[in-house]
């Protein structure tokens, strides 16, 4: 018998688990398939950077994982191509970040899903779709057998080599780059390890944390611990065997001698691990050319891949599926208006395309050579100018994007301010609820106009001081659809307009009653 639900997800890892938060948080149930028996403990990223700190935020997801109760902090300083930029005397630094390792991040998601009713099936693979009309034919594999779903929408959050994706025939250009990434978790002696951080190698001299370029590739050094430090390479214009032997120490530690010139000792780290030992071989930079096709989605790695580079991936990807999210349950449970699904290939695909220019971008300027050299100098004195290091921030955030939300005031499609109400309440805790949120500043006289959408839209009359607008229609992701400076008949026609777009038609009955 063919089972029949509304959402099927595809991948268990941080996008999919995000994605399939946000739906039940709004009261829609997916099924969430991973092929892995358990959530995996594959050390992929250590930290979140960026905008998806402030979208985790929304939802209380950043204390969660941080386990601060305070708020996102910005960076000081972040690297680009390996090269300092400072931030801390910014006046609006979008850099925020947080130190975690993925499997942790699952972890967590994990239980915040489960909490919210959704459900995982752990060793259960997606192995074949069949699109139709207005749903999906979903063929499951599992250690006991297969079994069929019958899925309005299907999301296909299984990584770079998307099965979901190529099953539904979506395009996936880009290129591939011959290149060598490596790295691992090791214990490195102490006499390579510099005082106050970094390393120290013999006939070299200090190394920085972060990335460090020679002639031959690129060494890349992070401390964590006492006993446990990550060391990487990357070596451009080669490639292994497609069935070359897992990487080892012993091969990180030639290729990191082949980069420096001279040997660099590294041993197994002490502890128990989970430890990293990964071998990248073959840079792909592509992107699907549309995230949607019918009612198949792509988010995370299924619609882009790019250097890790800076590591932008989970804020990309994070930020997919709060997009699609409540986007999806909007359409599920029926107010969507027309043409919200659509919106989100037109709003995530050129945010992909930003983050593949940068990602290719410092990956140039990596690379050997005296115009490289040249380039990176002059680069280097335009990233130490306010105006430099506030642009490469708002690029590396993500902030860089601005939706086009139809609406034309200088807050509207960006995302929403960080705001302390004169009652100390935060507006990022006024949307926990994953509802569209109207924050009526003015005292008052906005609230009334939304009357009609009440059933779905929740409605705060609050004050602040020195306010940056005097009224906010915020969207359940946070972008900022609406916002008016006062509040007269053209402004109430704008803000009808933006809650036809993004919240679909009133309610007639409390509509007429407000008339």
């Amino acid at each position: 018998m063919t089972e029949k639900t509304d959402v099927v997800i595809s991948g268990a890892g941080p996008n999919g688990l995000l994605l399939a938060g946000e739906l039940a948080l709004a009261g829609v149930r997916p099924v969430v398939l991973e092929l892995l028996p358990e959530p995996s403990p594959e050390l992929k990223a250590n930290g979140i950077v960026g905008q998806a700190n402030r979208a985790l935020d929304l939802r209380g997801l950043y204390q969660k994982l941080s386990g601060s109760p305070q708020p996102p902090q910005p960076m000081n300083g972040y690297i680009f191509a390996g090269m300092q930029v400072p931030f801390a005397d910014l006046a609006e630094n979008p850099m925020y970040g947080m130190l975690i390792q993925q499997p942790r991040v699952v972890r967590e998601l994990v239980d915040w899903v489960s909490d919210l009713g959704a459900e995982i099936r752990w060793g259960h693979e997606l192995t074949g779709i069949v699109p139709r009309a207005d749903s999906v034919a979903v063929t499951v594999a599992t250690p006991h057998g297969h079994y069929e779903i019958d899925t309005t929408y299907l999301v296909g959050a299984d990584g770079g080599r998307s099965p979901v994706r190529k099953a539904a025939g979506i395009g996936f250009p880009g290129l591939t780059t011959d290149v060598v990434a490596r790295v691992g978790h090791v214990a490195v002696p102490d006499e390579f390890r510099a005082r106050g951080g970094g390393l120290r190698i013999p006939g070299i001299g200090r190394l920085p944390f972060g990335h460090n370029r020679f002639d031959r590739g690129v060494l890349i050094y992070a401390e964590f611990e006492p006993g446990r430090s990550m060391v990487g390479t990357v070596e451009y214009g080669t490639l292994l065997p497609d069935d070359a032997p897992p990487l080892t120490i012993a091969e990180l530690r030639e290729s990191a001698a082949r980069v420096l010139g001279t040997d660099l000792p590294m041993e197994p780290p002490a502890g128990p691990g989970p430890h990293a030992l990964r071998r990248i071989n073959g840079q792909n930079t592509r992107q699907a050319d549309r995230y949607r096709a019918g009612n198949v989605f792509l988010v995370g790695d299924a619609a882009h891949v790019h250097s890790a580079m800076g590591g932008p991936g989970l804020n990309l990807g994070m930020q997919d599926a709060m997009n699609l999210g409540w986007k999806l349950a909007a359409t599920v449970q029926g107010w969507a208006p027309p043409g919200l699904l659509d919106s989100y290939h037109t709003e995530r695909y050129p945010a992909g395309e930003r983050v593949m220019m940068h990602s290719m971008a410092q990956a140039a300027l990596m690379a050997a050579g005296p115009e490289v050299a040249a380039l990176r100098t002059l680069f280097g004195e335009l990233l130490s100018t306010p105006d430099g290091a506030a642009h490469i921030a708002n690029v590396l955030a993500g902030s860089d994007v601005r939706y086009d939300v139809g609406d034309d005031h200088r807050l509207s499609g960006r995302f929403m301010p960080d705001l302390v109400l004169d009652d100390d309440r935060r507006v990022t805790e006024l949307m926990r609820s994953g509802r569209p949120l109207l924050l009526d500043l003015s005292g008052g006289t906005v609230a009334d106009a939304t009357e009609g959408w009440r059933d779905r839209v929740d409605v705060v009359v609050a004050t602040k001081h020195q306010a940056p607008a005097a009224a906010l229609l915020i969207r359940p992701d946070g972008y900022i659809a609406w916002a008016a400076d006062v509040f007269g008949d053209s402004d109430r026609d704008r803000l009808h307009a933006a809650l036809h777009r993004w919240c679909g038609r009133p309610d007639p009955v409390a509509d007429e009653l407000s008339a």
